[in-house]
């Protein structure tokens, strides 16, 4: 049996499953508590339900890009893990960067199945289980003080600098892992052995443009009050388009 079918073997997906399936309960179990207290507090049910279905409606389509964040790691990390990743906590582009990371550190050229070992998912699976925890460990601890003291600011009319900085710091960091990547893919097309020679493999490139374009379009479109729905989407459809890309550039 390969390591990629132990990945995804039933043992694998009854732990995986197991784990989904009481977050699963949980949510429901404060959906149905949540309902019950806003009719206590004399919220009208109707448009409870209307919420409900609504939440429920504009959830599907988001989801379809961690379906594809669920496929793209199968090949490499079999489907319960990624599954399982992707369902509870995760997020879709930390995943991807860490399991990547994780496997290089390994000594993997890249994440694939074909190089992967026990030890080796062992290594990724931890690195990748651990590195996310810290922000439920520093919520539990901090975001109560956090949130109090932004509140309290909020209340006196004074400075909201807090709750900006954590946006700008997020985007920050974001923007610096793509151009990390960026570089890397432009490194690899423009070298070759440390030559110049222009002879890399340029997929990568093609795939950020045409997702960057499909994302920018998107953004735009949802600045427009009509198309602001779009939003929900923008993620799923930058990714199939840049997927799409990358299948039509290895046909050609």
């Amino acid at each position: 049996m390969s390591i990629l079918e132990k990945l995804s073997s039933t043992p694998m997906y009854l732990i995986c499953g197991g784990i989904i399936a009481f977050v699963a309960l949980l949510c429901v179990v404060f959906m149905v508590r949540a309902y019950r207290a806003g009719k206590a507090i004399g919220m009208d049910t109707a448009k409870m339900k209307r919420v409900i279905v609504s939440s429920a409606t504009f959830s599907v389509l988001p989801s379809i890009g961690i379906l594809l964040g669920v496929i793209a790691l199968s090949g490499s990390l079999g489907i319960p893990w990624p599954w399982l990743r992707l369902s509870v906590i995760g997020a879709l582009h930390y995943e991807t960067q860490v399991a990547q990371a994780a496997a290089e550190q390994v000594g993997m050229d890249k994440l694939s199945s074909e190089q992967m070992t026990a030890s080796g998912f062992a290594t990724i699976a931890l690195l990748m289980s651990v590195c996310i925890m810290w922000g439920m460990i520093l919520s539990v601890l901090f975001n109560r003080k956090y949130t109090g003291k932004f509140n309290k600011n909020i209340k006196k009319g004074g400075d909201t600098s807090a709750l900006g900085f954590g946006d700008m710091a997020m985007t920050a960091m974001f923007i610096g892992l793509v151009s990390a990547y960026i570089g890397s893919y432009i490194g690899s097309f423009v070298s070759s052995d440390g030559l110049f020679t222009l002879r890399g493999d340029w997929t990568p490139l093609i795939v950020v443009a045409v997702s960057g374009i499909t994302m920018a379009l998107f953004i735009f479109l949802s600045k427009k009050p009509k198309f602001a729905f779009v939003e929900n989407f923008s993620i799923a459809v930058s990714m199939l388009f840049g997927m799409a890309a990358a299948v039509l550039i290895n046909l050609i």
